[in-house]
């Protein structure tokens, strides 16, 4: 049997972008994107702290170091510049992986450079 659990996590980062006339999609900077284990177009889930919004799109890989979280196209009506989010990727495991089991949490400062990085195992 698989289940789904948490992957990864970016936690509280903000809003740098929000582009209306775009095709689609979250573009994130690439050192997040690697720290958390997430790829480009990878499915994504996004959750706005700021309203309360909760929505899916995928990932588009941001210059490094950029500090880059543009949200696009029609979820662009979801989050503002400034707004908070915790973006969140989830993964199917079989009870063997689970046994291993631990998602990567990644946690920024305010300019969303990766401060640190925590695993937590069950």
């Amino acid at each position: 049997m698989q289940r789904t659990f948490l992957k990864a996590k970016l936690h509280r980062v903000t809003t740098t972008a929000s582009e209306l006339d775009y095709e689609g999609s979250c573009e994130i900077d690439g050192v997040l994107l690697d720290a958390a284990g997430m790829g480009a177009f990878e499915q994504i889930q996004i959750y706005n702290i700021s309203n309360g919004n909760r929505f899916t799109t995928y990932a588009i890989r941001g210059k490094e170091n950029s500090g880059v979280i543009s949200v696009n196209g029609a979820a662009a009506h979801k989050a503002a510049v400034g707004d908070l989010l915790i973006i969140a990727a989830y993964a199917q495991y079989d009870e063997q992986a689970l046994q291993n089991y631990a998602p990567r949490l990644c946690y920024v400062d305010n300019n969303n450079t990766l401060v640190r990085t925590n695993s937590k195992l069950r």
